[in-house]
């Protein structure tokens, strides 16, 4: 007879590739909330470079200010493209683990950890557009940022920490917090 350990790592690995399809096609309507605050960042702390924030499914599209390198005569202005995709697999991760643990209330566990998990999206692909216009696009659309070394530092390393942690340790600790009970339930047996 298998442990309770291995029958939960059973069912979370089961629960995975449906969590993963749904959030998949559900994912414009999910990243939805994330462009919302991408918005109010933009126009609050970075409305000198960036003029709008667009959502085309999962990707979302910053209409910045900045101009893209020698275009003399011409108006130009540089869009980046950042996947949410990239920043928001915890969420299906989550969704898993919920799922797996079945305990009461799993849709309001549900909600509330999407409801944690938004501002990391949030911050990790805003920290995307950021790396790219102030360390990827060049010398020239650095300049016109505005961005000093140090800053542009603080940029590499939040991108780091927003691609490489957060989307994995934020619903971790998110469904170890809410799930408390059945860890406990798991560790008598």
């Amino acid at each position: 007879m298998a442990s309770p350990l291995t029958r939960f790592l059973v069912k979370v690995f089961a629960w995975l590739p449906l969590a993963f399809a749904a959030w998949y096609f559900a994912a414009p309507v999910l990243l939805w909330p994330v462009k919302l605050l991408l918005e109010l960042v933009a126009r609050v702390e970075f409305a000198d470079i960036v003029r709008a924030v667009e959502q085309n499914a999962a990707t979302f599209t910053f209409v910045t200010l900045l101009k893209p390198g020698d275009v003399t005569g011409k108006a130009a202005e540089l869009v980046v493209d950042v996947d949410g995709l990239l920043y928001s697999f915890g969420l299906p991760l989550f969704a898993a683990l919920v799922i797996a643990a079945r305990t009461a209330r799993w849709g309001r566990v549900l909600a509330l950890g999407y409801a944690v998990m938004l501002p990391f999206i949030a911050f990790g692909v805003f920290a995307d557009f950021l790396k790219d216009v102030a360390i990827g696009a060049g010398p020239l659309v650095a300049s016109q940022t505005g961005f000093v070394a140090w800053q542009r530092e603080v940029i590499a390393f939040s991108y780091q920490i927003g691609a490489l942690i957060l989307p994995t340790i934020v619903p971790t600790v998110a469904w170890l917090l809410t799930h408390r009970a059945f860890l406990e339930r798991m560790r008598a047996t």
